[in-house]
This record gives C-alpha cells, sequence and structure tokens, in this order.
C-alpha cells in the first residue's frame, strides 16, 4: 500500500479543492480518501505532501508518437500549399521511413515526454508501412517500459494499396486480441475516410465485431474529407461512417473541423468522441472547429505535437475566444476531463475522480497559487497558471513512474539513441520520392 499524507485534493468534474486530506493506494486502485487515515496494515511506503495539489490523471486522447522524432526536421521538404499537400510532401513520406528502431525511440520520447508533462495516458494513433506488423507491439513496449497508459491502433488505408490496407487490419485485430489487461488496450485504427474504399470499410466494420473495440479515425479535419465522400459517395462523412456500422460509444473522430450539422448530429446520435486538437489544425492551417460546442463528447489531443495537454488546454481556449467562441475556461477543463471518461470506454475501472474505488492514475503538482484555488476557478488557474512545469511526482496504475522531476532510469543513452534514430529517419525520407 501506498499512502499519501497532507493532499490538496483537486477534482476537475465537479470541480473541486480540499485541503488535508490523505489517499490510500493497495494495487492499482484507491481504497480510501479522507482526513487523518490510519490503514490498519502499516502501508509500504508513505509520503508526506505537506499540501502539494493532486488531480486525477490527464489523457491526451489523439496522438502521433510515430512523429517524436520530426521535431526540428532536417528532411528535404517541398512547400505545400493545402492540406493533402502537406500530407504528400511530410507526413506520408515520415511514416514511410520509421522502421522498427526508429518506431521504438519515437514511442520511448513520447512516452517520456507525456509522463514528464503530467500525462497518464495516450490514445495513439500509429502509422508505419515500411514496419507494420508487430509495429504495434514495439509501440507497447516503449510505454510499458515508462509505465505510460495507453489505446493503440494501426492506421488502415489504401494509400499505399490493397495488400499494406489489409495488413493494417490484421495488424489492428492481432494487437487488439493481445491487449486486454495492463496498462494498454486497443481500438481500430484508420487513416480518414477519403483514403478508404467500401472495402477497407468493410473490413474495418469486421474487425471492430471481432474485436468488440472502437473505431480511431480522422474525421473532416480538411474540408476535403467531406468533398470526397459527397463526390465519391453521394453521403455525408458521419452518414457513411454510419453505413457500415463504424460509430459507436467507443469511436473516435478526431479534428472535426469541417463536420456539417447532420455529422454532428451522428455522431450524438452514436454517442461518440470528438477529439480536438487546436495546435495542429492551426499549425496546418485546416480552419477553426466553430461547431464543436454542438458536440456531447469532447476531449483534447495534440495530434502528435507533444503530449502537454495544460499548452493543449491553453491553446484551444485562446484560439476559441479569438474566433469570437462563447465558451470558457471551465468549459475547456471539462473536455480536458473528458479524456478519463474515454478512458472508461476501453479500460474497467473508474478514472474521473479520486475516490474509493478508483483506478490510482494521479498527477502530484507544486503549484504555487498567488490567487485563491477554489473549484469556481480551477479553470482559470489551469488556462492561466498550471504548466508542465508545475507535475512534480506522476502515477500510473498506482505505481509511481516520475518522482520528483525524476525517472528511475538513465535519459541520457535514451536521447542519444533518439538523436540517431532521428537523422536516420530524415536521411531516410530523402531517399522517397
Amino acid at each position: 500500500m501506498l499512502l499519501l499524507k497532507d493532499v490538496r485534493l483537486l477534482q476537475f468534474l465537479p470541480p473541486e479543492v480540499r485541503d488535508g486530506m490523505d489517499v490510500l493506494i493497495d494495487g492499482n486502485r484507491i481504497v480510501k480518501v479522507g482526513r487523518n487515515l490510519a490503514p490498519v496494515s502499516a502501508p509500504e511506503r508513505t509520503i508526506d505532501l505537506a499540501g502539494n495539489l493532486v488531480s486525477p490523471g490527464i489523457v491526451c486522447s489523439h496522438n502521433h508518437f510515430y512523429s517524436a522524432l520530426a521535431r526540428g526536421i532536417l528532411a528535404d521538404i517541398k512547400p505545400a500549399t493545402d492540406f493533402v499537400s502537406i500530407l504528400q510532401n511530410l507526413w506520408w513520406r515520415l511514416d514511410r521511413a520509421i522502421d522498427e528502431e526508429i518506431l521504438y525511440y519515437s514511442g520511448l520520447i513520447g512516452a517520456i515526454e507525456a509522463v514528464r508533462a503530467g500525462t497518464t495516458a495516450v490514445i495513439d494513433h500509429h502509422a508505419s508501412p515500411g514496419f507494420i506488423g508487430g509495429s504495434l507491439q514495439t509501440l507497447r513496449k516503449a510505454f510499458e517500459e515508462v509505465g505510460l497508459r495507453g489505446i493503440l491502433c494501426y492506421e488502415v488505408t489504401d494509400r499505399n494499396g490493397g495488400s499494406q490496407m489489409r495488413q493494417g487490419i490484421d495488424e489492428n485485430i492481432r494487437f487488439a486480441q493481445s491487449a486486454k489487461g495492463g496498462l494498454l488496450e486497443a481500438a481500430i485504427g484508420a487513416h480518414a475516410a477519403f483514403t478508404l474504399g467500401e472495402e477497407a470499410l468493410s473490413l474495418l466494420s469486421e474487425a471492430l465485431r471481432a474485436t468488440g473495440s472502437g473505431l480511431h479515425i480522422h474525421a473532416a479535419e480538411d474540408s476535403y474529407d467531406s468533398a470526397a465522400s459527397h463526390h465519391l459517395y453521394q453521403m455525408d462523412l458521419m452518414q457513411r461512417l454510419e453505413s457500415r456500422n463504424l460509430l459507436d460509444a467507443k469511436t473516435i473522430c478526431a479534428h472535426g473541423v469541417h463536420l456539417t450539422a447532420a455529422d454532428i448530429g451522428k455522431l450524438n446520435e452514436h454517442d461518440c468522441f470528438l477529439v480536438h486538437n487546436a495546435r495542429s489544425n492551426m499549425n496546418n492551417g485546416v480552419g477553426y472547429a466553430e461547431k464543436m460546442g454542438a458536440v456531447r463528447n469532447v476531449a483534447l489531443g495534440t495530434d502528435g505535437i507533444g503530449s502537454d495537454m495544460f499548452e493543449e488546454m491553453k491553446f484551444a481556449y485562446f484560439k476559441h475566444r479569438d474566433a469570437g467562441g462563447p465558451l470558457w475556461p471551465a468549459n475547456f477543463l471539462a473536455f480536458l476531463h473528458n479524456g478519463t471518461r474515454l478512458l472508461e470506454r476501453y479500460f474497467p475501472g473508474s478514472f474521473q475522480r479520486i475516490e474509493a474505488g478508483s483506478v490510482a492514475d494521479l498527477v502530484i503538482y507544486d503549484y504555487r497559487n498567488p490567487t485563491p484555488l477554489v473549484g469556481e476557478n480551477i479553470g482559470g488557474h489551469m488556462a492561466f497558471g498550471f504548466s508542465a512545469g508545475s507535475v512534480k511526482t506522476v502515477i500510473i496504475n498506482g505505481s509511481i513512474v516520475y518522482e520528483d522531476r525524476r525517472f528511475p532510469f538513465d535519459l541520457d543513452p535514451i536521447y542519444e539513441k533518439a538523436n540517431r534514430a532521428a537523422k536516420a529517419l530524415w536521411k531516410r525520407m530523402d531517399e522517397i520520392s
């Protein structure tokens, strides 16, 4: 057992701050929360937090760890005039250049930097056409070595031919069948509807039925996705996915910038999740998801721009205000919190609050609030105060994976090897037309 003493409890939804609390953890569960706890059996370890804030774990609900080594990229990349050109000139060359070693170090760096930022779970959407079979196990190894929780999938697409499309289906099913229990769960991945033909959608539907998993797909990130659905299939985007039984309560749709009112109606009807990726949308110039307030279930992701969810929430809020939107920090705190609701659709147990019976995914901060911090203004402190630098210790599944800003392993050789892997990745990209 692990006993956290003198905790300042921070609950996101409903928002609440409680001082002088203790939290008792046994295995991977919180077993008791209260004042001056005195367990019958002495805990293996007691940590006096002296009033440090503790919150439930934080989730990045859409990410691409395969892009972790693209930072500062020096490959020869042609200028792009639209989003599809960005995909063709950069990302579809990068994913084809990934091999097993590059993926492993991409995953390690992604996981390390997620935990360091207080992110306890990452829902990752993976692509590596040159290394499909076994790719999710390689990512799993990286997640588990760091101690990060995750939901993994492989991006099925027709853009590299039918054989690779079917290999992607097989990799999703294989991983889903092996991922039950522990830190990792599985979704069924798909790139975007505009790169998926009818056979691919049918096979994805079969994979969902065979595994009980949910679909994780980019949806209406760019206007081209919706236009292609209308032009090629005479259907709204979500209507096309619905026609193949691909929408349900486990469905994760990333971006949704150009969803129509009818599309949003379908998402809400099937209780799907929309993941808003503000920084990525801005970076790619795809537009702003003005209608996201009409979606019942909204969570936040980064689309590969790290896993710092404090930064992501800030950008999401500021971009919304810049666009003249009516939402306030409390709304974006709720979107951040919703990542834990999404986790509960894949993992057993509760992740939303620090209370008896919940899974022990926790973040400990040394944030010093210069103004009162109460339930009513947590969102304001998150948008204007908290940062990844406030994160002191991270507990995932009941285990301390990051303590006093230190990992239990040496980072230097990992970053050295990641640098070598990045150089190899960039070189391989230059060899791909």
